[in-house]
């Protein structure tokens, strides 16, 4: 048994490696991990294809469609311009808020559908817009909106990371996920945003939004669709597994409440000039295509990891220990901040962890929800160079590498902390 936690320590050392040094696809690193832990561990050659296909076709089947009608309302939210009608109408509804409390509500409704990177670009420009009105710094902004997009992403489904996680750990209520994920992952935008506003108060405007920069206004395309219409295709699937989650008269499957969604959002490609049909699917494919390969090739590692028979290992130390959630949200950040991503942070992380969750008393349907926030908080902890975000947050909010190391990546330790109290307090009061 020792000679498998030795080789689960060396494989996670290649996949830092892997990602890091070589900055191989996070695809192909997963794929030689799962076949080198294979054979250190002396799993026979001829099953080794067996369960590389097991593992990836049980993960695909499990959320291959969820991703991808998440990634096709994103295209569609996108194309026709209704994550700018939501972020203008949050404005308007919260204008009494300081200003980054609005960024940040912006961004955990928008990242729910849209990759945080891709909605980050999406709203760069109106986020130096409203800078430039409000007279509030660019920066403090940045991090409202940068801290609002990362707590949805690495916590709310049907973003990919909580989606891997569920389906690793082997969940079967998404909706319960969902309903007190949600909550929390909002309790940290809350908290980015304070830190950002408590930013605004001692940040000269002149230091991050030049008074003579130009802001590119581009003529509208088409008109903005309706809020309705707009929050429909979100607000909707998250509505049903809500209902699903508490409710044993309405069983309502995760795919069959998303799909719902995406068939929703196709009212808005009415609009003249917008993207078509044909081109938000082909689109909203090639963006699910990576991100399921990515997913299904961490489950396949988590397949191969739960024959290690770490629970019989590590059982009588797990046992009764009431730091179980606080060692799993360690082992999420130690993978987040060495390696950079948080959807492989997520997807390793609870790929591990699976095989102990019933020595820690959580392999309810309770335990593993909170096991996959412990998860995902501690893949909120931190976001530094390694990380793409933090490159898109600092080019594409006018931040010095030493700015957003300085604003950026604390306030991701600030929200993964704060995250990690949560987790444990909310253990607590529902065990």
């Amino acid at each position: 048994m020792t000679q498998g936690l030795i080789a689960l320590l060396l494989v996670i050392g290649w996949i830092i490696y892997g990602t890091t040094k070589l900055k191989w696809p996070a695809f192909f690193v997963l794929l030689v991990s799962s076949v080198m832990l294979a054979l250190l561990t002396g799993i026979p050659l001829g099953d080794l294809g067996g369960l590389l296909g097991e593992g990836f076709g049980k993960t695909s089947a499990s959320i291959g469609l969820l991703i991808l009608f998440g990634s096709i309302i994103g295209v569609v939210l996108e194309h026709t311009r209704a994550t700018e009608r939501i972020a203008q109408s949050l404005m308007v509804y919260l204008q009494r808020l300081p200003l980054p409390y609005v960024l940040g509500s912006i961004g955990f409704i928008v990242s729910i559908p849209v990759f945080c990177d891709s909605a980050f670009v999406i709203l760069s420009s109106l986020n130096k817009e409203l800078s430039r009105r409000s007279k509030v710094p660019l920066l403090a902004l940045t991090i409202a909106l940068s801290t609002g997009l990362f707590a949805a992403h690495t916590l709310v489904p049907p973003t990919p990371g909580p989606l891997a996680a569920a389906a690793n750990l082997e969940l079967e209520n998404l909706g319960l996920l969902l309903v007190v994920g949600a909550p929390i992952a909002f309790v940290l935008v809350l908290v980015g945003a304070t830190y950002a506003h408590w930013v605004s108060k001692r940040v000269d405007l002149s230091l991050t939004l030049e008074a003579d920069e130009e802001i590119a206004v581009t003529e509208e395309a088409a008109p903005l669709p309706s809020l309705v219409k707009s929050l429909a295709p979100i607000l909707l699937p998250i509505v049903l597994l809500a209902l699903s989650a508490f409710s044993s008269a309405i069983t309502i499957d995760p795919t069959l409440a998303l799909g719902t969604g995406m068939l929703v959002s196709f009212s808005l490609l009415h609009t003249p000039g917008v993207i078509s049909f044909s081109e938000s699917i082909s689109k909203g494919i090639q963006i699910a295509a990576p991100i399921l390969i990515i997913t299904a090739m961490g489950g396949t590692l988590g397949l191969i990891i739960s024959k290690l028979a770490l629970q019989e290992y590590m059982s009588a130390w797990f046992e009764g220990n009431q730091w179980g959630l606080v060692i799993v949200f360690l082992i999420a950040a130690f993978l987040k901040t060495a390696q950079g991503s948080s959807t492989v942070a997520i997807i390793t992380a609870s790929a591990m962890v699976f095989p102990l969750i019933s020595a820690m008393g959580l392999d309810s349907e309770m335990g593993k929800v909170w096991v996959i926030i412990a998860v995902g908080t501690g893949a909120m902890t931190v976001s530094h160079a390694n990380d793409s975000y933090f490159w898109i947050v600092s080019q594409f909010g006018n931040l010095s590498v030493a700015q957003a190391y300085k604003y950026h990546t604390f306030a991701t330790l600030l929200q993964g902390v704060t995250g990690l109290i949560l987790v444990v307090v909310g253990h607590a009061l529902t065990s």
